[in-house]
């Protein structure tokens, strides 16, 4: 029999998702921030060289840090609710054997 995930529960699923976006808006606050450094110092250091140069680094740079916060965040709800231990691994039997 599976057992079931805590995520599961409404209100554990609900205070899970609630943590992973206060997660996700700080590192949206975090993002805009550092791809503004970045901006301003690409900026300084060689002028206007061409508005889709500034635009490829900044979406770039802004996809790249939000795309590793959105997994690693799913990573923490995964392990942080339990959910990573209710999981059946078929292959436990074969292991154990050896």
């Amino acid at each position: 029999m599976i057992p079931r995930s805590p995520l599961d529960d409404p209100h554990k699923a609900a205070h899970a998702w609630a943590r992973y976006l206060r997660i996700m808006r700080w590192m949206m606050l975090l993002t805009v921030t550092l791809v503004a450094i970045a901006i301003y110092l690409l900026y300084r250091s060689n002028g206007m060289v061409s508005i889709h140069f500034y635009i490829a680094t900044a979406l770039g740079i802004g996809f790249t840090m939000l795309l590793a916060s959105a997994l690693m965040g799913l990573v923490f709800l995964s392990s942080g609710t339990g959910h990573d231990e209710t999981i059946v691994d078929p292959l436990e039997d074969d292991d154990a054997q050896r």
